[in-house]
């Protein structure tokens, strides 16, 4: 599971994650518009053009610590999905909802690419 948001080490999210090991840091391809949704949680969108790399961790994460403690905490405007790693793998990740694409809510962090560097953590 590709983390980029609360659930990476030092995460509001993380101890939902119940221990699971960290493989690596890793980057995303560079196909995704990278948002800060109303500056309380970060959001991936894949896009066609005009996309970069986002920065996260990777977690080898049993699928019913998946269902049972990180996706019911997860906001509204994330779904599952995969996505493309900048080594060319796939990994899950929660991304942007479709219906959440035009939110007014929307801060355009893409230039920065990482969660924790626009936050000044």
């Amino acid at each position: 599971m590709f983390l980029n948001g609360g659930g990476m080490r030092g995460g509001p999210l993380h101890a939902q994650l119940q221990g699971a090991p960290l493989l690596c840091t890793a980057r995303s391809a560079p196909k995704y518009r990278y948002f800060s949704v109303g500056d309380r949680f970060p959001a991936m969108y894949q896009v066609a053009s005009g996309g970069a790399s986002v920065a996260g961790e990777v977690y080898d994460l049993p699928l019913d610590v998946l269902r049972d403690h990180l996706v019911p905490a997860e906001p509204p405007e994330l779904e599952l999905g995969l996505i493309e790693l900048e080594d060319g793998g796939a990994c899950l990740a929660t991304v942007l909802r479709e219906s959440a694409v035009d939110s007014p809510e929307l801060i355009d962090i893409t230039a920065v690419g990482d969660w924790r560097v626009y936050r000044g953590d």
